[in-house]
């Protein structure tokens, strides 16, 4: 059973940068799409980034594209959402997922394993 912990949230001022991690343990990832989603207060948890096995494709949701990059370093077993040019709305928390599979990775119906979540708050 793979267990997901993300890190690096926090509170940063419109136009700021985080990046945020997510270790896994006790499953390797290499072989599986990864995602990064979130959930604002009061909003359903929507698509943010996903990354192929290989880490060779990527995907972002319309309005993160151009601020936001997802990578990953398999032999960490460690998925990366680097955040630029941060912005009142992207406040939430903010989720990794494993992916079943290659395909619909913007659905969040196709991961089957989540982590806890970490709150990125930007002020404006």
């Amino acid at each position: 059973q793979v267990q997901l912990v993300e890190s690096g949230g926090g509170l940063v001022q419109a136009g700021g940068s985080l990046r945020l991690s997510c270790v896994a343990s006790g499953h390797t990832l290499s072989n599986y799409a990864m995602g990064w989603f979130r959930q604002a207060p009061g909003k359903e948890r929507t698509f943010v980034a996903a990354i192929s096995w290989s880490g060779r494709a990527t995907l972002y949701g319309d309005s993160v594209k151009g601020r936001f990059t997802i990578s990953r370093d398999n032999a960490k077993t460690t998925v990366y959402l680097q955040m630029n040019n941060l912005q009142p709305e992207d406040t939430a928390v903010y989720y990794c997922a494993k992916s079943g599979g290659d395909l619909g990775l913007s659905n969040d119906v196709r991961y089957d394993a989540w982590g806890q979540g970490t709150r990125v708050t930007v002020s404006p």
